[in-house]
């Protein structure tokens, strides 16, 4: 999940200048001068900034962002971290989407505790922040949040892989983002909820930020201390088909199960590939959506988003199992990060 290019601090100041470019700082999107901040005057500044701008996530993301700034006459402020977890980053982006006016931030946490603070600075500025995919702590830090509902992606995956085991003794591999992230907290432990697990089912546990090459190494280090593994939860698809990579390295990619969350369109090939068997698709595209449009209301009439919105979540694979709600790959494909 990764996304960065940053300007130098004078140069960002002759984007705020100019309203031309930002940040990552890109800025994208204009419009009619219909759309307005509060105040009465110019064009709506709305901030985006993701964990990274590599994962193809929050490519999806950008681009929801974008077609929703020039859907509804605004300029879109972009940036992101130089890799997942770079809350430093993020802080630099939060001050400097500030200074260079924008009405609304839009934010994927990279470490939900630790941006708190920043956020704390903008709000008291005047600025609306939404966090998407990925709560704070407290989620109350934010004036809203929208995202899929990840314990509940964990748990369709966790009761998939149940019903797939058909009664066999797991051996679980979990594959999981990195401390301190409250997504992958979520989704690793609705995977367990969903399996009727508990810690002392998992044979192995290792961090692979979400990256398919780490995932890859992750697995390799959980064959080496497990290798009886048979089943596979990851944190997402990257993590899946490295670790997919691993396992056909030993000739094992037929009898390992591997589960997994996000629901992109390389994701959802893949399970239709068979190289993952079922996969929860989200959809990041909505969520910056619905953000985007949710700051431009707030910067005409001053109402502000609150609360939690569930953009949504569907089981996707081609191997069904009796009492888990599920849709094919066609179905996943022609809705993947919609």
């Amino acid at each position: 999940m990764s996304r960065t290019t940053r300007l130098s601090s004078s140069l960002l100041r002759v984007a705020a200048v100019t309203g031309v470019a930002a940040l990552t700082l890109t800025a994208c999107g204009s419009g009619s001068g219909s759309s307005s901040t509060s105040s009465g005057s110019g064009t709506v500044k709305v901030g985006l900034i993701t964990k990274t701008d590599t994962n193809p996530f929050f490519v999806k993301m950008k681009e929801g962002a974008e077609k929703a700034a020039k859907e509804n006459g605004a300029q879109l402020m972009t940036a992101a971290g130089k890799f997942d977890g770079d809350n430093t980053g993020q802080v630099t982006a939060i001050e400097n989407m500030v200074a260079a006016g924008v009405k609304g931030i839009l934010i994927t946490p990279s470490d939900s505790k630790a941006i708190v603070p920043a956020i704390a600075k903008a709000k008291a500025k005047g600025v609306l922040v939404i966090a998407l995919d990925t709560p704070t702590e407290p989620q109350s830090a934010v004036d809203a949040l929208f995202a899929t509902d990840n314990l509940k992606a964990g748990e369709l995956i966790g009761e998939y892989a149940k019903a797939a085991m058909k009664g066999k003794t797991a051996k679980i591999a979990a594959l999981d983002l990195a401390p301190g992230v409250s997504v992958g907290v979520q989704r690793h432990n609705g995977f367990l909820k969903g399996f009727g697990a508990t810690e002392k089912d998992v044979a192995c546990a290792q961090d692979t930020g979400g990256d398919q090459a780490k995932g890859q190494t992750a697995m390799e280090n959980c064959l080496q201390k497990a290798p009886g593994i048979n089943v596979v939860y990851t944190i997402n698809e990257p993590a899946a088909l490295g670790a997919y990579t691993a396992l056909k390295a030993k000739g094992r990619e037929k009898d390992v199960l591997i589960v997994s969350v996000d629901g992109g369109c390389t994701g959802t090939q893949a399970v239709k590939d068979g190289k993952i068997a079922a996969t929860s698709q989200q959809y990041p595209l909505k969520m910056a959506a619905e953000g985007v449009k949710a700051v431009v209301t707030y910067a005409k009439d001053g109402k502000k988003a609150s609360g939690y919105t569930d953009t949504g979540v569907t089981l996707i694979t081609d191997k069904a199992q009796d009492g888990v709600t599920s849709k094919d790959t066609a179905y996943g494909l022609e809705n993947c990060w919609g």
